[in-house]
């Protein structure tokens, strides 16, 4: 092979990995995190899991980045180690699809319908349909699946131009000979282990063997071993990416390591012993061929499944003593709820918005449990409940912190059409959760002057403030659950019962003017009703804010103000029954109305 052949090598191999690597991400956009929300959901039985794991990592054309993923589940908190090792288990059968796709190359034949399963013959109109997609369509999910297409042909022309430029070396002496060496199998395993590690994908390493297949030069003998390397060497992405993490996590990537050690020392010992005993298998010696190898490399890891399956309890047990505990009676870890916003998930950017939507939920809970906090505290004082109702907004501050921080590392990233809704979401949401839990103190800080001071209000103050206070709670859980379940029937009601509160909020106060006209309530009381009904005011003007911005955020509009203006101006027939039914429900009793003086 002289330079020039060289250089086409170096840029087959080039187009190979970036094709690879496109296809893989236009793959996890597509999906939009939700083949990562499948395997966080669906892994409660192993034999589930170990089907997710195959099919999420066939998806997305990497073992190592579904392993990452594990990785970053289990330091979360988000998976048990048991349901782990089914996913990993998985993950290796997944990596073998992208062999079979690259055997096709191997196909010789003169049958038309053969010929058109080659990738040449079929991947250029695959590149004519992506390229219309990419350049001539305006849905995002069109152009995603451009990517796929164009990533596919890339891949596909990188395995040819390989292919094509180590040709010439079946005639190299060299180049024979030293292959030779290899069919040693320590040699072997290094050197697939050594491969797959240095280029992190044992799809990609699998490839280049396919495409060294060629020069007619790498037998059935060199390739087991090589292929059994590289699923050792697939384990340095987990690894490495554990580092820093919790025990469980290292625990993780361990269990991936003992899989495929276990899993090649096993196979290695069997074959060859196996190979003395029937006096040498005679296709050892064979040329190898891109389908060859893809068998190969599925039989060893659906063997290995298949072998270590009854034993994940085992490489469970194995990891936790390789990565033991510093003191035996220290309780398990336990991950807190902000450990789920990893760094390993960044690189899947629609999942990580997803799990900073999990987030932002329990940071609505906990917004809505200090509110309710704060209104029983009016009727109910207690220094314990203040000090609870501050102790929460912190924690609601913590959350506005992290979530914020978190979202801002993905927003540079490559994000679907939906990453983009729920990060809009999100950006427009945890501000308004955080002033609710403000608000909430204020309201403990009202109640708390006003039971230091030991002043009363009247019985009808009281009973509308009490109505007052169910209207708010009723719009905090209507505004939660819509942002919860993304319900925007219910978003669209939030609205409505807004109005109602507002117009409660007026007649109350004009309500109290009359008392403290009459004298049948205390001066000193203005300030701290006016305190009360303002800060409650304001959590249903946040609660607006949040269910407007669900509804104009899933239409792609952000004209909130004029969209609130219209509604108001010139309300539609939905508007206007919820609002007669919210002010049915809020109405002050007569009684209230005559001894406030309407």
């Amino acid at each position: 092979m002289d330079v020039f052949g060289l250089l086409t090598m170096i840029g087959g191999l080039a187009m190979f990995l970036y094709g690879m690597k496109t296809m893989g991400d236009g793959l996890e956009k597509l999906s939009g995190g939700r083949l990562e929300k499948i395997l966080e959901k669906l892994t409660s039985k192993r034999i589930l899991a170990v089907l997710l794991g195959a099919v999420v990592t066939g998806a997305i054309q990497s073992s190592s980045a579904a392993t990452v993923m594990v990785v970053g589940f289990v330091n979360s908190g988000i998976m048990k180690l048991s349901q782990a090792a089914g996913i990993i288990m998985g993950a290796n059968i997944g990596t073998t699809v992208t062999s079979w796709l690259l055997s096709l190359t191997g196909i010789e034949s003169s049958n038309l319908f053969l010929k058109m399963l080659k990738p040449s013959s079929f991947a250029p109109i695959l590149a004519l349909i992506g390229i219309i997609l990419l350049m001539g369509s305006k849905s995002t999910k069109k152009k995603d699946i451009g990517v796929i297409l164009l990533g596919f042909t890339v891949l596909m022309y990188g395995m040819e131009t390989m292919s094509g430029a180590v040709k010439p070396l079946a005639e190299n002496e060299a180049f024979t000979g030293i292959l030779v060496k290899f069919t040693n199998p320590v040699l072997g395993v290094l050197t697939g282990l050594l491969l797959t590690a240095a280029i992190q994908s044992s799809s990609a390493s699998v490839g280049i063997l396919q495409a060294l297949c060629v020069t007619g030069s790498v037998s059935y003998g060199l390739a087991v071993p090589v292929i059994m390397g590289q699923n050792i060497g697939t384990c340095v992405t987990a690894l490495l990416s554990s580092v820093g993490s919790s025990k469980n996590a290292r625990r993780a990537s361990m269990i991936h390591l003992y899989f495929n050690l276990i899993g090649t020392a096993v196979f290695l010992i069997g074959f060859y012993v196996l190979n003395w005993m029937v006096d040498g298998f005679s296709f050892l010696n064979e040329a190898a061929n891109a389908g060859g190898i893809a068998v190969i490399h599925s039989l060893f890891n659906v063997g290995a499944v298949l072998l270590l399956y009854p034993f994940a309890d085992h490489l469970v047990h194995l990891a936790e003593i390789t990565v033991r505990d510093h003191d035996k009676q220290e309780p398990e870890e336990e991950a807190d709820i902000f450990s789920r916003l990893d760094t390993r998930f960044l690189d899947r950017p629609d999942f990580a918005l997803e799990i900073s939507k999990e987030v932002t939920e329990k940071m609505a809970l906990e917004t809505q449990s200090a509110l309710r906090l704060a209104i029983k505290n009016r009727t109910s004082f207690s220094d314990v409940t203040v000090t609870e109702v501050i102790q929460r907004e912190n924690t609601i501050d913590r959350y506005e912190d992290r979530i914020g921080s978190y979202i801002m590392q993905v927003k540079g990233k490559s994000i679907s059409d939906h990453g983009k809704k729920t990060l809009a979401i999100l950006e427009h949401c945890i501000g308004n959760f955080e002033r609710i839990s403000d608000h909430a103190v204020n309201l403990t800080e009202t109640a708390e002057a006003v039971e230091q001071k030991n002043l009363h209000f009247s019985e009808a103050a009281l009973a509308e403030i009490a109505l007052y206070e169910q209207a708010i709670d009723a719009i905090m859980e209507m505004t939660v659950q819509a942002f919860i379940h993304m319900d925007l029937d219910l978003a669209r009601n939030i609205e409505p019962l807004e109005q109602v509160i507002d117009d409660l909020n007026s007649r109350i106060k004009r309500h109290h003017l009359k008392r403290l006209r009459e004298g049948s309530c205390a001066i000193e009381l203005g300030v701290y009703i006016e305190d009360l009904l303002t800060n409650m005011e304001r959590i249903a003007d946040h609660c607006s804010n949040i269910g407007i911005g669900l509804l104009r955020i899933h239409e792609d509009k952000l004209d909130t103000h004029k969209y609130l203006d219209d509604m108001k101006d010139s309300p539609d027939d939905t508007y206007l029954t919820k609002y007669m039914e919210y002010k049915k429900t809020y109405a002050l009793p007569k009684q209230l109305q005559l001894t406030g003086g309407v």
